[in-house]
């Protein structure tokens, strides 16, 4: 059964908003744009351009975890399908096996402290690794890069970690501009964050709920349980991002995946107990008494399209948003504008972070709360 009690009307309160955000997440969403141009300078100013003086890498190993491991995640996204070197991401304490000399790792942490970023970072040192760092100023991981020699790009907080994306993303793009990997000129970077600026005025608090995307959007998803699925190796990056940020920004469950591959190992869930259609039977829905019963937890589809999607997964989409109506599982759809894909992650990735920061207000929780860690127990 749900547990979830909505307010819509908490959303059109200013109020009300302010109260229920006491870290007022809204604003650090809204600093997306002055991350983009803030992260440029950062970068400049660090030299990350010497990265390239060994030539260019066997492959590239982005270590990090939350907002930093997405990072690599959008790196890979925007370079493409197409990229010359393969780029991974690990989010524990180790490097793959075969990372080596011939390769670049870049340790990403907001914070700068992340345990397993820096025991992987320590291990890319010892293994002769290149290696680029990316996190806060006078932090263990820049003490790391000024042992090693490495360059070193300092990010500003801004709350928690995954309230600093583009702060850690742009220096890894930058990065691979150039390392030849992409081709992202300070002219994308700036309709990026033309972009991000748009997205945030149509979302801003004082929109009200019937013209403001992200809060109508939240409002559909509120009480079920989201499965998100991207189109493409981009929107299939934003699916994990949006995900993550209904779990940590509205501590709310979901699922995410990417087509095809989603399709055939996520679909069964429409015809689960968790399908809108499904229940006891027919009998028992006639006579059961529903005074005070509240209303049970069901799935929604979200499908994240990309313009650039290839044809075959269209049509798979489009099947797929079918065979969701037809078991009456809402379906919501997302897509990317833009021609850069940087520009089309950047739309979409501010429209979903500002949906997970509006239903968290609107079921009455704080989205800049971060999760304690388990004190550690001696035996």
């Amino acid at each position: 059964m749900s547990p979830v009690e909505v307010d819509p009307g908490r959303l059109d309160d200013a109020e009300a908003l302010a109260a229920a955000d006491p870290g007022e997440m809204l604003r650090r969403v809204a600093s997306a744009a002055a991350q983009v141009r803030e992260a440029q300078l950062y970068t400049a100013e660090a030299g990350v351009e010497r990265i390239a003086q060994g030539g260019r890498p066997r492959a590239i190993v982005v270590v990090g975890t939350s907002g930093s491991g997405l990072a690599g995640e959008m790196l890979a996204a925007v370079c493409g399908q197409g990229c010359r070197v393969p780029i991974t991401t690990e989010r524990g304490h180790r490097l793959p096996g075969w990372a080596g000399a011939a390769d670049l790792v870049i340790a990403v942490s907001g914070p700068g402290g992340t345990e397993e970023t820096l025991a992987a970072a320590v291990e890319a040192v010892r293994r002769g690794c290149r290696l680029l760092c990316v996190g806060a100023a006078g932090s263990p991981l820049a003490e790391i890069a000024v042992q090693a020699g490495a360059p070193f790009v300092p990010v500003r907080a801004a709350g928690p970690e995954r309230a600093m994306l583009w702060g850690l993303t742009v220096p890894l793009l930058l990065a691979a501009r150039a390392l030849g990997l992409v081709d992202v000129t300070a002219e994308a970077l700036e309709r990026t964050a033309g972009v991000l600026e748009d997205m945030s005025h149509q979302c801003r608090p004082a929109s009200e709920s019937f013209v403001n995307p992200a809060k109508q959007v939240a409002l559909e998803l509120a009480g079920s349980v989201p499965v998100i699925w991207g189109t493409s190796p981009m929107t299939g990056a934003a699916a994990h991002r949006f995900a993550s940020q209904l779990a940590a920004n509205a501590g709310c469950p979901a699922v995410h995946g990417e087509l095809p591959a989603a399709w055939h190992d996520q679909a069964a869930m429409f015809d689960g107990p968790f399908a809108a259609g499904s229940g006891g039977s027919a009998e028992e829905d006639l006579f059961r008494d529903r005074v005070d019963e509240p209303e049970p937890t069901r799935l929604s589809l979200v499908l994240l399209n990309d313009v650039e999607e290839h044809p075959q997964v269209t049509r798979r989409r489009e099947l797929a948003a079918e065979f969701a109506r037809d078991r009456a599982v809402p379906v919501v759809e997302l897509t990317t504008r833009g021609t850069h894909p940087l520009e089309r992650l950047a739309g979409l990735i501010a429209h979903i972070d500002y949906i997970s920061v509006y239903l968290a207000l609107a079921v009455g929780v704080d989205p800049s709360a971060t999760v304690r860690e388990p004190e550690e127990r001696t035996l």
